[in-house]
C-alpha cells in the first residue's frame, strides 16, 4: 500500500482528534512491537490562530492555542510527527509513532484497520451526537409581513 499526501493529512487529522485513552487502548500492542529514535522530545508551545471574516473577508489574527508536538523516527527508519492541540505529551508521542509505522506498507494496512478507523467511527460518533444536540436546540426564526390595506 502506497500513501498519497491526502491519505497521510486525513490519518494525522484522526491521530490528532482521537480521544486519547482509546488512541492508546487501540495502538499499544502494535506500538510496543518496535523501537523509536525521539528527535524532538513531546514539547508544548503556542500557535498563532489566524481567522477570516465570514470565510471570505481578510485574515486577522484570533488568538493563541496551546499545541503538543513530537517527532520520532521509528525502527522500519520511518520519520513520525505528532501535532495535537492541547498539552498532552503522551498524545503527541503515540501520534508520532503511529504516524511513522502507518508509513510502512504493510504495517500501513494493518494500523488503518486496527487504529484509523476505529477512530473515525469514534469521530463520527461524537459529530453526530454533537449535531443532535445543536437540532434539539434550534429555532427557526421567520418574519411575518403586514401589509397596510
Amino acid at each position: 500500500m502506497s500513501f498519497t499526501t491526502q491519505q497521510r493529512q486525513h490519518w494525522m487529522s484522526v491521530l490528532a482528534h482521537a480521544p486519547t485513552a482509546e488512541l492508546l487502548r487501540l495502538s499499544d500492542a502494535t506500538v510496543k512491537e518496535f523501537s523509536f529514535e525521539i528527535i524532538r522530545a513531546p514539547e508544548i508551545g503556542l500557535a498563532q490562530v489566524r481567522a477570516r471574516m465570514g470565510n471570505t473577508g481578510e485574515q486577522f489574527n484570533l488568538g493563541d492555542m496551546t499545541l503538543t508536538r513530537c517527532v520520532v523516527r521509528s525502527s522500519l527508519n520511518t520519520v513520525g510527527y505528532g501535532y495535537i492541540g492541547g498539552r498532552n505529551k503522551a498524545h503527541a508521542q503515540r501520534a508520532a509513532e503511529l504516524d511513522a509505522l502507518l508509513q510502512d506498507p504493510q504495517l500501513g494496512e494493518v494500523l488503518m484497520e486496527r487504529v484509523i478507523s476505529p477512530m473515525e467511527a469514534i469521530e463520527h460518533k461524537e459529530r453526530e451526537k454533537r449535531q443532535q444536540q445543536v437540532d434539539a436546540t434550534r429555532v427557526e426564526f421567520f418574519t411575518l409581513v403586514r401589509g397596510e390595506d
